[in-house]
C-alpha cells in the first residue's frame, strides 16, 4: 500500500512541469561546460602566421571566433521558428514549443558528444547550432513553460508558481555548474576528457524528452475563475458610460524591448566574452574554476 502510494506521488511529480525545467537546466549547464573546455583543447594548436600572434593568443582569437558565430547562429536562428511554434501554443497545442526545442538541444549535445567520440571538426557544431535554432531553442522553450506553469495554477497562485520555475530554473544552473568541472575531470583512455560529461548531459536531454512527450500532463483550460478585468471592461452604470479602450502603448513596449535587449547583450554577452579570457594566462582556469561564471548567473536568478 506503501509502495502504491508513492508510486502515484511520484508519477504526479514527474506530470508536472517542475521536472522537465530540472532535468533541461541540469544537461544545458553539463554541456556548457563541456563545450567551452573541448573548443579549448581542439583550438590549442592553431596559429595565424599573419598576425604574428604568439600560441596563446592565436588560441584566444580561434576561441572568440569560434563562440562569436555560434552564439550569433543560436541566438538568430530561432527567431521567426518560435514565432510559428508560438502559434501552435496559442491554439491549443501546448506541448509542441517545448518538445520540439528539447529535440533540438538534444541533437546539439549529441553532435557535441560525436565531435568528442569521433573527433569529428568543430564546425560541424554550427549545423547543429542551426539545426535547434530551427527548432525554436530558448526563445520557444521558455514562453511555452512559463504557458504550463500558468495555466496550471490559479490567478491567485499564479506569480508564486512563476516564481517556483525560476528559483528551480537557476538551482538546477547552480547545482549543474558545481558538478560540470569534476565531471568533465573524469577520464576514459580511449574517449579522452568530456566524454563521460557529455554523455551524461545528452541522457539528462533525452530523459527530459521523453519525460514532456509521455508524462507531462497538459490541463485543461478553464474559464471558471472570475475576470479579473471585469469591472474594467463592464463598468458599473452608476459610474457613467463605459470608456473606450486605451489602446497599446507602443512607446512602453518599444523601451521594455530595447530593456532586454540591453540587459541580455550585457548580462550573456559579457558571460561568453569572461568564458574566453579566463582560460588564458594569468588566470588559466580549469574545467572547476571556469563554471564560477554560470554560478553568479545562476544566482541571478534565485535571488531576483
Amino acid at each position: 500500500m506503501v509502495l502504491l502510494s508513492l508510486c502515484q506521488t511520484s508519477l504526479t511529480v514527474l506530470r508536472q512541469i517542475e521536472p522537465v525545467i530540472v532535468l533541461e537546466e541540469l544537461a544545458n549547464t553539463l554541456f556548457n561546460t563541456a563545450h567551452r573546455m573541448v573548443v579549448k583543447e581542439r583550438t590549442a594548436n592553431l596559429t595565424y602566421p599573419d598576425t604574428h600572434l604568439s600560441r596563446e593568443d592565436s588560441q584566444q582569437k580561434a576561441m572568440s571566433d569560434f563562440f562569436m558565430t555560434f552564439n550569433l547562429i543560436i541566438t538568430l536562428t530561432p527567431i521567426l521558428p518560435a514565432l510559428l511554434l508560438a502559434r501552435f501554443g496559442d491554439r491549443g497545442w501546448r506541448k509542441v514549443p517545448i518538445v520540439v526545442p528539447l529535440c533540438g538541444f538534444l541533437l546539439l549535445r549529441f553532435a557535441l558528444l560525436l565531435v568528442v567520440i569521433f573527433q569529428l571538426p568543430l564546425e560541424l557544431m554550427f549545423g547543429a547550432a542551426v539545426l535547434c535554432g530551427l527548432s525554436g531553442g530558448f526563445c520557444a522553450y521558455w514562453p511555452g513553460v512559463v504557458t504550463l506553469a500558468s495555466l496550471g495554477s490559479t490567478a491567485a497562485d499564479r506569480s508564486k508558481v512563476i516564481m517556483r520555475v525560476e528559483v528551480l530554473y537557476g538551482v538546477a544552473g547552480l547545482v549543474g555548474s558545481l558538478v560540470s568541472g569534476h565531471l568533465f575531470q573524469l577520464y576514459s583512455a580511449s574517449l579522452g576528457h568530456g566524454t563521460l560529461l557529455l554523455g551524461l548531459s545528452t541522457l539528462l536531454s533525452l530523459l527530459c524528452l521523453v519525460e514532456s512527450i509521455f508524462l507531462r500532463q497538459v490541463k485543461p483550460e478553464c474559464n471558471t475563475e472570475p475576470d479579473e478585468n471585469c469591472q474594467l471592461l463592464y463598468p458599473d452604470s452608476s459610474e457613467g458610460p463605459v470608456q473606450a479602450l486605451v489602446g497599446i502603448n507602443k512607446v512602453n513596449v518599444a523601451l521594455l524591448f530595447v530593456a532586454a535587449v540591453l540587459y541580455i547583450s550585457a548580462a550573456l554577452g559579457s558571460m561568453d566574452i569572461l568564458g574566453v579570457f579566463v582560460l588564458k594566462a594569468p588566470l588559466s582556469w580549469t574545467a572547476t574554476q571556469v563554471t564560477f561564471c554560470p554560478i553568479c548567473m545562476n544566482m541571478l536568478w534565485i535571488g531576483d
